[in-house]
């Protein structure tokens, strides 16, 4: 593989933004329009990025639930990303909703960090099911971007509970009655992406332009192996693997419905710095997804504009799958 395209591809999956304030209160809700939640900065764990809030829909009988996974490339994002929109709409039709917070991603926690975040998120939601009113037979999770690289991961790997746990969180289940993405990462294989800058780019791209460190280390190939904390390619492309939707996906896993910016023919942006965000994001990805799913003869929906979908959002995917069936 070329380097010039090493560095692109190392930059997109290590793809983020600055770094945010992570205060998680009334006012960051409230900013972002969201009503306060039911439990706020809920702990399921030490670090202080390791709490989520949880809005409880009102009824007598236990709820369905959706969790919210946010995007920022897993070096930033905050659960107070969660559209207001969803929140009163998921609400209203019944479902409780929750939204997490992770560790971010450095030498120090490097990848599949958030992802594990987010499962001890779930399974300490489940635990608390009859505390809270949920119906933890009926458990959902959505999200953009890396939060739909988590969702993907939680959604298609085998069951990952521990019976025989003295910690009675590990004992709950992992497992997803549906998921909603949007423009999500369907695999970290290199390959994948270098036939895609191949693609869509073609060569008359610096792709030194893309390049993003990883804790100050600018040398694509150090960045690659420390965001997956291993010491070899091999070791990074099979530690990859195991996080890749279009690598685990089975016939037994939850439906899905993602969604994407663009059309399969779209041009990209001629503004050179919008290319990465772009190619991240690239409707292709979830195209991989749903070859495979087919192929499984897998419940997928995938919409982009023009696109004709059974279901018009993720919203009403979610009322029909959590709450019809």
């Amino acid at each position: 593989m070329k380097r010039t395209n090493l560095i692109l591809i190392t930059a997109l999956m290590i793809a983020g933004m600055t770094s945010p304030s992570i205060a998680a209160d009334d006012d960051a809700n409230k900013a972002n329009g969201l009503k306060p939640p039911t439990h706020a900065n809920v702990k399921y764990g030490d670090h202080e990025r390791q709490v989520f809030d949880i809005w409880l829909a009102d009824s007598p009988k236990p709820t369905p639930l959706a969790i919210y996974i946010h995007g920022g490339g897993f070096r930033a994002g905050s659960k107070e990303n969660l559209k207001s929109n969803h929140l009163n709409e998921l609400l209203e039709a019944g479902i409780s909703v929750a939204s997490i917070n992770y560790r971010f991603m450095s030498v120090a926690t490097p990848l599949p960090t958030p992802h594990h975040d987010a499962r001890r998120a779930l399974q300490l939601m489940r635990a608390k099911a009859q505390e809270w009113n949920i119906e933890k037979e009926r458990v959902a999770a959505f999200g953009g971007s890396a939060g739909a690289q988590i969702c993907m991961w939680l959604a298609f790997s085998d069951e990952m509970a521990k019976p025989d746990s003295k910690d009675p969180i590990e004992r709950e289940s992992t497992r997803l009655t549906c998921l909603a993405t949007s423009g999500g990462q369907t695999t970290n294989d290199t390959e994948f992406w270098q036939k895609q800058i191949a693609t869509l780019l073609g060569s008359d791209i610096d792709m030194k332009t893309f390049s993003r460190p990883l804790d100050n280390i600018k040398d694509p190939e150090k960045a690659h192996l420390a965001k997956w904390g291993v010491k070899t390619p091999d070791e990074a492309k099979a530690k990859a693997r195991q996080y890749s939707a279009v690598s685990i996906v089975s016939a037994d896993d939850p439906p899905i419905f993602m969604s994407y910016g663009m059309t399969p023919t779209a041009k990209p942006p001629t503004d050179k710095t919008k290319i990465r965000g772009w190619l991240i994001h690239h409707v292709n990805l979830g195209i991989a997804l749903k070859e495979k799913t087919d192929a499984l003869d897998l419940e997928a929906h995938l919409k982009y504009p023009g696109a004709e979908t059974k279901y018009p959002s993720q919203v009403e995917f979610f009322v029909d799958k959590l709450l019809k069936n």
